[in-house]
């Protein structure tokens, strides 16, 4: 590991988590270095345009670089492509928003977001990160995980967004196991009051699970019906298994069995 790269790499993140303004001191304080070390990478940083300097208070926050470098993952982001048809078919056919997610690290990572068809106002989510444990996506993804990755994440933080967010290991794995056993997962207000999804897992070529396709939408549409929730459950399998057929996944992968 290059310490020096790993030490920029934690200036952007905390930036990132802790911000959006933060000092010299305060990021030598949460990283742990001098501050004439923090100095030099910000400096550095910033002819990259990756971090800017707030020019009143001296402060440092995010730059447009990332950007340029968050759009060049999404272009190259081969699930993203090959969902956007298959989400805007979603939407369509449920009435409610559709969101494509990879897993990076304990997060869901959305990646694709197709609007519900109705014409209220609605906020773009690409980019947003949830925890893991707390939306449809993300249980749809580790359900298929290997069991050493599951484990480690169920071992890992497991924060509470809401009251209603499972922070227990042994219910989240029961509801792993579930996943596995009808092929796709639920949410019921866990990351954001009076929003609830379903999302199924996403296969390639390899047959390792990719990411997750799932509808999000007010409690009462998705969950809360009983007739709506089944009718949503069989829309979202079927599309997540014609993506992982256009990925490349086999017949004989573990969405074909669930």
């Amino acid at each position: 590991m290059v310490q020096s790269v790993h030490r920029a790499v934690r200036v952007l993140r905390e930036l990132a988590t802790a911000g959006p303004r933060l000092g010299v001191t305060e990021l030598a304080e949460r990283i742990g270095v001098a501050k004439p070390t923090v100095h030099a990478l910000l400096r550095t940083l910033e002819s990259e345009g990756l971090v800017r300097q707030d020019r009143e208070t001296g402060k440092y926050l995010l730059g447009p670089g990332l950007l340029q470098l968050g759009n060049a993952y999404l272009d190259t982001q081969e699930l993203r492509t090959r969902s956007v048809t298959w989400a805007d078919a979603l939407a369509s056919r449920t009435g409610e928003a559709v969101w494509v997610a990879v897993l990076a690290d304990d997060h869901v990572l959305v990646v694709h977001h197709a609007f519900r068809p109705e014409g209220a106002v609605q906020i773009l989510e690409v980019g947003a990160t949830i925890p893991w444990h707390t939306c449809a996506l993300g249980k749809a993804i580790v359900a298929f995980l290997p069991e050493e990755r599951q484990a480690a994440l169920l071992g890992g933080e497991l924060p509470r967004l809401t009251g209603r967010s499972v922070a227990d290991p042994a219910a989240l794995a029961e509801q792993l196991e579930q996943v596995r056993g009808i092929g796709y997962a639920l949410e019921d207000q866990e990351s954001a009051l009076g929003d609830a999804g379903i999302a199924s897992p996403v296969f390639d070529r390899s047959g390792e699970v990719v990411g997750a396709i799932g509808v999000v939408g007010p409690v009462e549409h998705v969950l809360t019906d009983e007739t709506a929730r089944r009718k949503h459950a069989v829309a979202v399998r079927e599309v997540a298994r014609n993506l992982s057929r256009e990925l490349g996944a086999g017949r004989g992968t573990a969405w074909s069995e669930a």
